[in-house]
C-alpha cells in the first residue's frame, strides 16, 4: 500500500512536465519538495493533479508553453511519451521522430530557455535501444549541447520496495556541474538492493514472479511480484503471458484493481478516484488503469529526490568553478 501523503519542511522546489498523475511530484514532496508548476495534456490526469495539488499553477500543452510563465524551481522532472520508443509497442518504432515520443524536443527546447539547475527525465527502457540507440544518443547530446552533464541508470521499481518488476531508464542532467549527476544516481558502495538474490551454495533462488501469497482454500492468490502494470491495464495488449492475475481456488481469474495497481506504483489508496467521477465503474477503472500504467513509481522518484537534494545541499556549499563540466559533459550510465 502506498504511503500517505506527509507534511516535510520544504527547501527546494520542482516543476515537473509530462505530470500525469503526479508519480514525480509525489515522491518528490515526500523528499521535502514543494510542486511549484505542472503541466499536462490528458483531461483525466488533469483533475487528479488538481485534486492533490489545487493551488499549483498548471499547463496543458507543452508545445505551447513559454518558459517566462514557469517559475523559478531547482529541479524540472519530465516522463516525456514513451509510446514511440517502447518495446511494448506491435511493429517498427518511430522513435523521436514519433507525435508522442518526439514532444522531448519542446521539453528541449523549454529547457533551453531556462536553463535549470538540475534536469530529471524517465522513460522506458527501449529508449535506450530505438533506431539503434541513436535516439537515445539524441537526448544525451542535445542535453549535453545545452550546458549539461549527463548521467544515466536503469532502475527496476521492485528494488525499491513496491512488488512490480518495472524497468525505466534515469536520465538525471546537471547544468555546468560535473559532478552532481554522478552523486545523484550512484552509491559510494555496494548496497543490499544491488546483491544477486541467491540461495545457499550459490543456487538460484525461486523467481519471485513464482511464489504466491494469500489463501490457497478461500483465495485470493496473487504473485509475489507483479510484472509491469502497463501490460495488466484495461485492455489486452498483445503480450498476455506478461499479463498479472489473481486467482482463487475455484477457478475464478481477475486482473489487478486499480486501487492495487496504485499499491504496486507506491501511491495511496485511491489516488485516482476522482471526488466528482460522473463515470459508470467500468469505464472509470479503464481511464484508473491507463494512468497509473503510465505513471512514474513514486517510491523511485522518492529515492532520486532524496538524493537530489543531498547533492544540492553539498554543492550549495562548494564554489561554482570546482564543479563545471569536462569538454562533452556526459558521464557513462549503468542498469540496476
Amino acid at each position: 500500500m502506498g504511503k500517505e501523503r506527509r507534511k516535510v519542511e520544504t527547501k527546494y522546489r520542482l516543476v515537473s512536465f509530462f505530470s500525469g498523475i503526479g508519480g514525480f511530484d509525489l515522491g518528490f514532496e515526500r523528499a521535502g519538495f514543494e510542486i511549484v508548476y505542472q503541466c499536462e495534456i490528458n483531461d483525466f490526469c488533469n483533475r487528479i493533479l488538481e485534486q492533490h495539488w489545487p493551488d499549483v499553477p498548471r499547463s496543458k500543452d507543452i508545445r505551447r508553453v513559454n518558459h517566462e510563465e514557469i517559475p523559478d524551481a531547482d529541479v524540472w522532472a519530465a516522463g516525456f511519451p514513451c509510446q514511440d520508443v517502447s518495446l511494448a509497442r506491435m511493429g517498427p518504432r518511430s522513435g523521436l521522430r514519433g507525435k508522442q515520443s518526439g514532444l522531448f524536443y519542446d521539453f528541449a527546447r523549454v529547457i533551453g530557455d531556462a536553463l535549470p539547475g538540475v534536469v530529471l527525465i524517465e522513460n522506458v527502457a527501449g529508449l535506450l535501444s530505438s533506431h539503434g540507440g541513436r535516439d537515445f544518443q539524441v537526448v544525451i547530446r542535445t542535453l549535453a549541447e545545452l550546458g549539461y552533464a549527463v548521467g544515466w541508470r536503469v532502475f527496476n521499481s521492485k528494488n525499491f520496495g513496491v512488488a512490480q518488476s518495472r524497468q525505466r531508464v534515469y536520465i538525471v542532467g546537471c547544468h555546468r556541474d560535473w559532478r552532481t549527476a554522478a552523486e545523484i544516481l550512484f552509491e559510494p558502495q555496494r548496497g543490499k538492493r544491488n546483491a544477486d538474490s541467491r540461495g545457499q551454495n550459490g543456487q538460484e533462488s525461486v523467481s519471485p514472479f513464482k511464489k504466491s501469497f494469500g489463501d490457497p482454500v478461500r483465495g485470493p492468490v496473487v504473485q509475489g511480484l507483479a510484472y509491469c502494470f502497463y501490460a495488466c491495464s484495461a485492455r489486452h495488449t498483445g503480450t498476455d503471458w506478461s499479463r498479472t492475475y489473481v486467482t482463487y481456488p475455484e477457478g475464478r481469474v481477475r486482473r489487478l484493481t486499480p486501487r492495487e495497481g496504485e499499491a504496486i506504483q507506491g501511491f495511496p489508496v485511491n489516488w485516482t478516484l476522482p471526488k466528482d467521477a460522473i463515470e459508470d465503474s467500468e469505464d472509470l477503472d479503464a481511464l484508473r488503469y491507463h494512468a497509473v500504467g503510465n505513471a512514474v513509481t513514486v517510491n523511485v522518484a522518492e529515492w532520486l529526490a532524496q538524493r537530489i537534494a543531498d547533492a544540492l545541499a553539498q554543492s550549495s556549499a562548494e564554489p561554482a568553478a570546482a564543479r563545471l563540466p569536462d569538454s562533452d559533459g556526459v558521464l557513462q550510465g549503468t542498469a540496476r
